[in-house]
């Protein structure tokens, strides 16, 4: 096991994510950012040559090569080969081994945090990895059948029903047990970071929350009596209101955070507020993880004009969720 010198500050691992995506660029900004670096010690997990190819690549004068950097250099079969751009086994491979490593070296309590880039589910099918994305990964690896999914955009922190469901299959998946179980799970996780009386905002599904069944019955057979019943046991839960206005709502301040019933009702959301700032973060996990709510972007891979402000901001939410549930 590596051994990562003792660090005053939280000791984020920082992931390469896909070699051939925007990933080593990302991170290479990310890790020399003063504001990060005040925050935490991030100590990036994958390959120190390719970070110096991307570094020449894009003009990065601030990394003089892999003993310059806090990391932990992963070794893996073909990786000298890996082309920015292009997909391929061998950035699969890459990518689902810094993975791995993030995770054993949280198991081992080297690292305080996991912080990703992005990685590409092509290369990641031509590597054979059996996992289809990163939360499935870190499940299995962390032994943690079931995630919790939270999406955090300046005031606003949202939380998933469901995520990858049809919009058919996501509207039979609201049952009022399922909302139920699912809003003590939220305040749950809520109270772990820090929120002693968590107020939640609950999504509606039909406009206007139905308007009293005008059209729809969703809210009143199964979001209203699950509002009710948990604030029976001292949940402080909105009713369903609509989502053409909660989110705003949150953003005011109005909610520590808002559940969305299905994958675009919060994405949409987040990701028009300030789609390169959006940050996931799954919990329910022995380590916290953060990530950027962005893709590879191959066609922009290793040409230096990547964003790297969600992969910064990826590592301050995980210092500052970590702060605030210390």
């Amino acid at each position: 096991m590596v051994s990562i010198p003792h660090s005053d500050r939280p000791v984020i691992g920082v992931t390469m994510g896909d070699p051939a995506g925007i990933g080593p660029e990302v991170v290479l900004d990310a890790i020399v950012d003063r504001e990060v670096l005040a925050k935490c010690k991030p100590v990036v997990i994958g390959h120190g040559g390719t970070l110096l190819r991307c570094a020449e690549a894009v003009g990065q004068k601030r990394v003089g090569g892999p003993s310059s950097l806090s990391m932990v250099q992963v070794e893996t079969p073909g990786i000298e080969a890996v082309q920015p751009g292009a997909v391929s086994r061998e950035a699969g491979v890459a990518a689902e081994a810094y993975i791995r490593k993030a995770c054993d070296l949280a198991l081992a309590g080297e690292i305080d945090a996991i912080a990703t880039a992005p990685i590409n589910k092509e290369s990641l099918r031509l590597a054979g990895v059996e996992h289809i994305g990163h939360t499935e990964m870190l499940a299995a690896y962390l032994d943690s059948p079931d995630p919790l999914t939270l999406f955090i955009t300046e005031r606003m922190r949202i939380f998933f029903l469901s995520r990858h469901l049809s919009l058919r299959q996501a509207v039979d998946f609201i049952t009022e047990d399922r909302v139920y179980a699912f809003i003590e799970r939220v305040h749950a996780a809520m109270v772990r970071l820090g929120f002693e009386h968590p107020k939640i905002g609950l999504a509606a599904l039909n406009p206007h929350a139905s308007d009293g069944g005008q059209f729809g019955d969703e809210e009143e057979k199964h979001l209203i009596p699950a509002a009710r019943r948990v604030r029976e046991v001292g949940i402080d839960c909105s009713e369903p209101i609509g989502a053409d206005s909660i989110f705003h709502m949150a953003l005011e301040g109005r909610f520590d955070c808002v559940i969305s019933l299905y994958h675009d009702q919060g994405h949409i959301a987040a990701k028009t507020r300030d789609f390169h700032g959006t940050v996931t973060a799954t919990l329910d996990l022995p380590v916290l993880r953060t990530s950027v709510d962005h893709g590879t972007a191959l066609d922009i891979a290793w040409k230096g004009v990547a964003n790297p402000v969600s992969m910064k901001r990826a590592i301050l939410a995980a210092a500052d969720l970590l702060a605030r549930r210390a």
